[in-house]
């Protein structure tokens, strides 16, 4: 039932009584006038509510007598009353005249219809208290007007669009999250039938659905907003030509003054497109001819609104409209700066939502990681790293490859962010696993290209190739085991390049202590000229090692001096550069140092920033005598078969090589670390391996770490020495020269363990079995390179009558 069908002219006026004069009022009700009391005008209407709510369509000789009474209700007596109780019976009254007589209403006068339905808009406003006692009858009205469709009838005043504006801006005041369903309900039918059933939606009224989406009042009314989107998906047929109007007027002709949202426009945009894309059919062509506009800022503001409606995660447009993707990603090219950087902010959000587009987005992104501005490169990095983080599986091969590049950057911020991300990726997939094996080998390489940067010149890469190892490679802040299995595996399945530059940081580092242990004793001198002078070159050999040289230097010479003032610090220094530090000890220095050395008045804090950068690096994070011990453990494993070798990639062989080449760089830098009889059983068992490169490794670290055997490991010695002699006389050459340095480092009695091997091999040369003379000959001259006083004379006699009389005077094939 609605009022949509034109209205019949009654047979009377408003607030004009019948031909007698007289006002027929329902049984029990007596006339309605302003001569009786308030509380007698409150109890007369609700009788007279009641009568009209069980009046139905077909009571004819009912409507024609309680005509002059619906007459009466619509005087400025009742629409103007004071009182609010009367003002909403009377409406309640009204809406089910409507009800009754539609569709002929019996108010003909324009003026009048309108006063009514502004009067029974304001009377809406009381929807707003769901806990007030007249709730119900504000429900009853609601419901009334919207099943009947009253305010049709307002389609043929000339004014009715004042009216609707006051309705929509009423029912979207008031509604909050204390209505159900129905109320909501009741207010979609009531608006939704003024926009289908009349001829347009006017600007101002459009405004008045739109303004709830705009961020300020969508923040405000979280309840207004979900009613206006409802609103919107129902009349999306009806409505979306009027929007379509509203952009173009303010897109394409630049009216920005048909509307006071006008300045909205993309924020309305956006939030037409999260409702129903279909709302916006015709606006997109005139995106499209936005993005190619001359103003640079006018299209950044077009491909950050469009980066949004493409990127959201429910989003086909780039399906639905490819000439439109086209045309933004050729913004990728722009050349107005802040629109490339933020084509490629926009790539990151794309990529995780919409996979299927990185395949368009790769070869731009390839571009723009060779950008000239260093910001837009860097942007690049940090969008695929940030898809990559959240799933491997979203960037390919390309991409990862382009982050690759940048870490060669000429610029430092680019380079850094480049090696961090890759740095991060690596742990998140191989260290942790998270994605499993395939994605783990996808992104194997990254260990070894961050190593390799560690050739590099300058110290801002090396400084940061070391802190990523300790922090992502190998992080120093997992237990002791699990530490050292991860340098374990990592250290078996680096190629040869990325294991020297490890080699070599490691190496770097333990110059670095050396340096600050020789400082340090300077400290404990005398001061002299000299002393200040062998000080000073010590400082700046160490400002060399730390970021930013110059600076570097003043920050060195302060930390000197407060060394010199406290010698509390220098006891924590020295203890942090012991031999004997372990990884837990070096982590409470550092703290404390820090601590110390902090000034909780200055947050920015270069001095500390620096001294922090050289504790870092001399810190023992990694590798004590604990660790030695787990990874001998994790050899001997590889060697009894028990270790999870295949499980990480690497076969038991290579793991064992390694692990023994790991454990003799090691043995270089933190000889001490090894003195115990539980590492060196574990070595004397690969001296017994038939692998000639196990077999050598293991001697040259009894060669750098051995030096206490003597006196505090007789059992470990008394082992060793048969196997040296061994090695020395029936070994490969290498082993041999090992197995004779290593006797002539580690113990007292060295001329006379020399002699053991010298003199029974000089006797056993035997010129006939030429291939059986090497060893010998390599053993016999280190021997007597490294003790040449007792072993001159002998040497000489097997040089005179084997090599030269035997070897080098009788003609024979070669060996």
């Amino acid at each position: 039932m609605d009022f949509t069908a034109q209205p019949k002219p009654a047979t009377a006026l408003c607030g004009v009584v019948s031909a007698d004069g007289k006002i027929a009022y329902p049984p029990g009700v007596k006339e309605i006038t302003d001569k009786i009391t308030t509380d007698e005008m409150i109890k007369r209407l609700k009788m007279v509510v009641k009568t009209f709510m069980d009046m139905d369509q077909d009571s004819e000789d009912e409507k024609q007598q309680y005509l002059p009474l619906a007459l009466h209700l619509a005087s400025e007596f009742f629409l103007r009353n004071p009182n609010k109780d009367v003002r909403l019976l009377v409406a309640c009254c009204l809406a089910d005249i409507f009800r009754i007589y539609a569709p002929e209403a019996p108010y003909t006068s324009h003026d009048k219809l309108k006063d009514i339905f502004l009067f029974i808009t304001r009377q809406l406003k009381g929807l707003e208290d769901t806990k007030s006692p007249q709730f119900n009858r504000y429900f009853y009205l609601l419901e009334n007007l919207a099943w009947v469709k009253s305010y049709n009838i307002c389609f043929e005043l000339e004014d009715c669009n004042e009216i609707f504006i006051q309705l929509f801006r009423t029912l979207f005041s008031v509604i909050n999250n204390s209505h159900n369903k129905k109320v909501q309900m009741h207010m979609l039918d009531l608006m939704s039938s003024i926009i289908m059933e009349g001829d347009g939606v006017t600007q101002e009224l459009l405004d008045s659905i739109l303004i709830n989406l705009i961020p300020a009042h969508k923040n405000l009314n979280k309840q207004s907003f979900d009613l206006a989107k409802v609103l919107l998906k129902r009349t999306v047929q009806t409505i979306e030509a009027c929007i379509a109007n509203f952009f173009n007027q303010v897109l394409v002709l630049g009216r920005s003054s048909v509307s006071d949202l006008s300045e909205h426009v993309f924020d309305l945009i956006q939030e037409l497109f999260a409702i129903d894309p279909h709302l916006l059919l015709s606006v997109m062509p005139q995106l499209e001819f936005k993005l190619k506009s001359n103003d640079g800022e006018e299209r950044l503001a077009v491909v950050r609104l469009l980066a949004k409606l493409f990127g959201s995660k429910d989003s086909d447009l780039a399906t639905q409209n490819r000439p439109l993707w086209q045309c933004f990603l050729g913004r990728f090219n722009d050349i107005h700066v802040p629109v490339r950087l933020e084509s490629v902010k926009f790539a990151s959000h794309c990529l995780m939502n919409h996979p299927d587009l990185a395949k368009d987005l790769t070869e731009y992104l390839k571009v723009r990681s060779h950008d000239p501005e260093e910001a837009i490169r860097h942007d690049v990095i940090v969008t695929i790293i940030t898809a990559a983080k959240r799933d491997l599986a979203l960037v390919n091969d390309q991409l990862l490859g382009f982050v690759r590049e940048r870490t060669l950057d000429k610029r430092w911020r680019v380079r850094k962010e480049a090696m961090m991300g890759l740095a991060q990726l690596y742990k998140k997939y191989c260290l942790h696993g998270e994605a499993g094996k395939e994605a783990a080998e996808k992104v194997s390489w990254i260990k070894d290209k961050l190593l390799h940067i560690y050739y590099q010149n300058s110290i801002d890469d090396k400084l940061l190739v070391e802190k990523i190892f300790a922090q992502y490679l190998v992080p120093h802040n997992l237990e002791t085991e699990e530490r050292m299995k991860c340098l374990y595996y990592l250290y078996a399945s680096l190629d040869p390049n990325a294991v020297k530059a490890l080699n070599e940081m490691w190496k770097c580092q333990n110059m670095l202590r050396s340096h600050v242990r020789e400082l340090l004793d300077l400290h404990k001198q005398p001061t002299s000229e000299a002393n200040c002078s062998a000080m000073f070159g010590k400082l700046m050999t160490i400002a060399k090692n730390l970021p930013d040289p110059g600076k570097a230097q003043d920050f060195v010479k302060k930390f000197n001096q407060v060394l010199g003032d406290d010698e509390k610090l220098r006891s924590q220094l020295e203890l942090l550069i012991s031999p004997t530090c372990s990884c837990k000890q070096a982590d409470v220095c550092v703290r404390e140092i820090a601590r110390k050395l902090a000034n909780p008045k200055q947050p920015t804090n270069p001095f500390l920033e620096m001294v922090k950068f050289l504790l870092e690096r001399i810190a023992p994070v990694h590798i004590d005598s604990e660790a030695i011990s787990a990874l001998v453990k994790l050899m001997n494993k590889s060697i009894e078969g028990t270790a999870d070798d295949e499980e990480e990639g690497v076969s038991p062989d290579t793991a064992i090589r390694s692990g023994l080449e790991l454990l003799k760089v090691l043995s270089f830098t933190h000889p001490t670390s090894f003195h115990s009889a539980e590492t060196y059983e574990s070595l004397l068992q690969c001296l017994r391996m038939e692998d000639d490169k196990v077999a050598e490794a293991a001697i040259q670290i009894f060669r750098n770490t051995g030096h206490k055997i003597e006196t505090d490991l007789p059992q470990i010695r008394s082992t060793l020495i048969p196997i040296l002699h061994q090695k020395a006389k029936r070994g490969t050459p290498h082993q041999a020269k090992q197995a004779v340095h290593c006797i002539h480092a580690i113990f007292t009695n060295k001329e006379v363990q020399l002699a053991q091997i010298f003199e029974p091999l000089s006797r056993s040369l035997n010129a006939d079995v030429p291939e059986q003379l090497i060893t010998p000959l390599v053993s016999l001259g280190h021997i007597s390179m490294l003790a040449p006083d007792q072993f001159a004379s002998p040497m000489k006699s097997v040089v005179a009558n084997f090599i030269v009389k035997d070897l080098l005077m009788n003609d024979r094939v070669s060996f």
